[in-house]
């Protein structure tokens, strides 16, 4: 029967789209886009190293040949450059040396914005991009501003860009009369390529106009062709290359001052202590790389955006620990690793007020999980299989309780020892396709349960890449028993697949796709997934167009429609979600879209939470929403994004104590202007508001003494279930603001304030077939969360891959319930501002050593 239902809404979503006229023009077939041919360009090999000044003024420079002839991508792909570029390529046996000179009109032209390292900002750039193993897939891109800002990332199909990768390199730029010169030095240690008499590596060079808002490549990159890396040229004539001996380690040491005004006779307001570790670099050979992290010190990442969350599923943070954002794109394959599992908040945290005896209270409950030491292995072979190892082991935490009478202190245990672990393969194929296999592993210290996931990823492209199929496959496994209890967790073992085909270039794209998440499938314990027990099938369409034309540089539209459907009881969640949109960039560099959503019918069976789901759901109207916004032209001095969306929801007709339920609406407006005083100072500020009228969502258990709002994502298994109609606004101010004083030292500072406040009209009981039944509940149940948080860091990149930093931060939140409650937005701030705040400052200094730069010098 479930497959059945399948088919039908799937044939039913493509019989929809042809209905609508959904398909490519009945004329003439256009030809489908192809490949640039691919250019190549000579290295010539050197055997004195230019110094890197940012002159090439060494004869050996006109030796090499010239990479020009650039071909402009944006806003008019195809045309050639009008202004000249020219590239040349000198190696020896450590380092590739890349010399660039673009020409101007004028030096007023050349736009060069000071910036922290890699960040742009509004400035023009050359790069160079490396795919070391000639795979078309993987790459590196090193890119340098006029102004000497850094930038380097990695490119793969798992992470696309990944801009948090970092190497050592060296590069020097000067601003001329009507050009500007770029000279880099890439050392081979920053790279991975197979051992070979000779090299063939995939190479583009690219450059930014920003003054004109122009993007060239030598190569050229057509926008309408799917993939990047694949449409890159080819370097040749190296010869004779030894990967080097990667091998580097990056000691630290930091101090740091706490203060909080507790204000008690036993416990000290001020703390200081010292840390110290290293993180270190070994290329096991010349394909693959160790990293490591010794008692690793993340005290100094900028603070999470805390927020309330009335929702059945966690919030996702961002990943700012550089450890576990760089050189992770093998690790993204599948999307199966959520790093923020790795030292997170220990799974007995929120259990402690449960096994305190009488007369004690908590001294001490850390929040996150401290880590013994983290481990990378990753790197990719001459035969294009990629392989990636990651290992991770937290210690043992504890929360700390105290007898008020006795003053006798005991500690609990909150996470037990736990190593986590990953392993990926990853063979590159022929058309830009590869295959995956990818393991996940937790593993607890005693009876606490363990958990596995195993999944396989194919992508197939035709010769042409134009048509692509897309095939994935997980099965995840729990066995053991729940923390501090005797109770199994449930033995489950859960599969997903999903599998996707569509035509992946050229103006017109499309694609169908279909996917099964099981009511059993959990890849939570190293993996994030908000709800699992879908079937869900799909048809997507899209239109591009890429040149300019009436006032447009560039407009991308999209539409499609979906089914969903509980995989266990198979009752439908959503019937035929139809969605759209735009984006739109101007002539005039004004970026504006519009996005809409049309939902007949939604059951919500994830809010109650209730197990076994299925058991309750909710009925709610239907809606449409609709979100748009623009963002201006960022080269001028004060430029501005704005956002607008509203969601509305039909008449329910169903009537709760004699009040028929209407006039439900969500509401959200941001402004965001920005203002760059000079190519050193900047500020950038952002306003949110979002109301939510009339929202109807889960308050509780009725026989809940307190509202859940600690873990909102835990299951209600007492099947009583309270809902609350309730008026939900939230107010979010952030202010950004930057000072960098030369491209190695940069001041920024990050202010932000979250107030939001719930306030509830009246409650009603879910019963077991959807529906509400009036209740008499008068619980006072209003709410108002405010967070407020300081980060300031002072940046000196005093060597090449050393830093010394210093941080300030300062935070504070509230949670006020019932008359305590308020909801006016400045009556909040000033009671934010009064409360007490923690206060930190560090002083951390790393240091980066390479043994290439150590060893001696070998003789020409």
């Amino acid at each position: 029967m479930r497959t059945v239902l399948c088919m039908m809404g799937w044939l039913w979503l493509a019989g929809a789209g042809l209905a609508h006229g959904q398909t490519a023009p009945a004329a003439a077939k256009p030809a489908a886009p192809t490949l640039a041919p691919k250019r190549q360009l000579q290295a010539v090999r050197t055997a004195t190293a230019p110094k890197i000044d940012g002159q090439l003024d060494e004869a050996v420079w006109q030796t090499a040949p010239v990479a020009d002839h650039f071909i402009e991508q944006q806003p008019t792909p195809g045309r050639p450059e009008k202004h000249p570029t020219e590239v040349r390529v000198l190696y020896d046996d450590e380092n590739l040396y890349i010399g660039a000179r673009m020409q101007d009109v004028s030096q007023d032209s050349i736009l060069r914005e000071l910036s922290q390292r890699d960040d742009i900002g509004n400035s023009d750039w050359f790069g160079v991009f490396l795919d070391t193993y000639h795979d078309r897939l993987n790459g590196y891109g090193f890119i340098v501003t006029p102004g000497g800002v850094q930038v380097d990332s990695r490119y793969s199909p798992a992470a696309g860009e990944d801009g948090a990768w970092n190497a050592v390199w060296e590069s020097r730029t000067q601003v001329n009369e009507r050009e500007w010169v770029a000279e880099l030095r890439i050392p081979y240690s920053a790279i991975r390529f197979a051992k070979a008499p000779e090299q063939l590596w995939g190479v583009n060079f690219g450059r930014q106009r920003r003054s004109t808002r122009q993007s060239f490549w030598w190569n050229e990159v057509k926008p309408e062709v799917d993939g990047f890396v694949n449409q890159w040229g080819e370097l040749q004539g190296l010869q004779n290359l030894v990967p080097p001996l990667r091998l580097s380690l990056t000691p630290y040491v930091g101090y740091y001052l706490n203060h909080y005004p507790y204000n008690q006779p036993d416990q000290r307001n001020t703390s200081t202590s010292i840390t110290g570790g290293a993180d270190v670099k070994w290329g096991i050979n010349e394909s693959f790389t160790l990293d490591a992290t010794l008692v690793p010190d993340f005290g100094q990442v900028i603070s999470d955006n805390q927020v309330l969350n009335l929702s059945p599923f966690e919030v996702q943070f961002q990943e700012n620990r550089q450890f576990f954002t760089e050189g992770t794109e093998l690790f993204n394959k599948g999307n199966i690793f959520y790093s923020r599992r790795v030292g997170a908040t220990p799974i007995g945290f929120y259990g402690v007020q449960g096994q305190l005896n009488p007369g004690e209270e908590v001294v001490k409950n850390p929040s996150v999980t401290r880590l013994i030491n983290a481990t990378k292995i990753s790197g990719r072979t001459s035969k294009g299989l990629g392989v990636g190892i990651f290992n991770a082991i937290s210690n043992n935490e504890y929360a700390t309780v105290r007898h008020e009478g006795t003053r006798e202190e005991r500690d609990i245990l909150t996470q037990p020892l736990t190593n986590y672990n990953i392993v990926v393969l990853d063979q590159s194929l022929k058309n830009n396709s590869f295959a995956s296999l990818i393991n996940t592993n937790v593993t607890r210290q005693g009876t606490t349960y363990d958990a596995n996931v195993t999944g396989g990823l194919l992508r197939l492209a035709n010769k042409k890449n134009t048509h692509a199929l897309d095939v994935r496959g997980f099965y995840s496994r729990r066995r053991g028993q729940l923390f501090n209890s005797e109770r199994r967790v449930d033995d489950q073992d859960g599969y997903k697949y999903y599998v996707n085909y569509g035509k992946i270039s050229g103006k017109f794209t499309w694609n169908v796709d279909h996917g099964i998440e099981s009511h059993t499938y959990n890849p939570n314990d190293l993996g994030l997934l908000f709800a699992n027990n879908s079937i869900e099938q799909s048809v997507n369409f899209g239109y591009n167009i890429y040149s300019p034309f009436w006032k447009v540089n560039r407009l991308n539209t999209y539409w499609g429609a979906s089914y969903q459907l509980l995989e266990k009881p198979t009752r439908y969640q959503e019937a035929f979600l139809y969605w759209g949109g735009s984006t739109t960039f101007t002539k005039n560099f004004l970026s504006t879209w519009i996005n809409f959503d049309l939902a007949p019918t939604t059951r919500d069976f994830f809010d109650p939470r209730v197990e076994p789901i299925g058991r309750y759901f909710v009925r709610q109207p239907g809606n449409f929403g609709i979100n748009g916004g623009m963002s201006s032209d960022y080269r001028k001095k004060l430029a501005y994004d704005v956002y607008y969306g509203t969601r509305f929801f039909g008449p329910d007709s169903r009537v709760v104590g004699g009040d028929v339920r209407r006039g439900r609406r969500n509401l959200a407006l941001t402004v965001a202007p920005r203002y760059r005083v000079n190519n050193h100072l900047n500020f950038r500020y952002e306003a949110s508001y979002q109301l939510n009228l009339n929202q109807i969502g889960y308050a509780g258990g009725l026989d809940s003494m307190s509202y859940p709002l600690d873990r909102p994502f835990m299951k209600n298994f007492n099947g009583d279930v309270l809902l609350g109609r309730r008026r939900v606004s939230t107010v979010t101010n952030t202010l950004n603001a930057g000072y960098t004083f030369t491209n190695n030292l940069s001041f920024t500072i990050r202010a932000r304030h979250y107030m939001s406040h719930v306030r509830y009209r009246d409650f009603s009981r879910l019963r077991p077939n959807g529906e509400e039944e009036a209740t008499d509940y008068q619980r006072n149940r209003n709410t108002t969360f405010n967070a407020f948080n300081v980060d300031a860091f002072l940046t000196w990149w005093f060597a090449p891959g050393s830093q010394v930093s210093v941080v300030w931060k300062n935070s504070t939140a509230s949670f006020l319930q019932a008359e305590e409650a308020l909801p006016q937005y400045f009556s909040n701030f000033n009671n934010t501002i009064n409360t007490p705040h923690n206060n930190s400052v560090s002083v951390r200094v790393l240091y980066f050593l390479d043994y290439l730069m150590l060893k001696p010098k070998r003789k020409l």
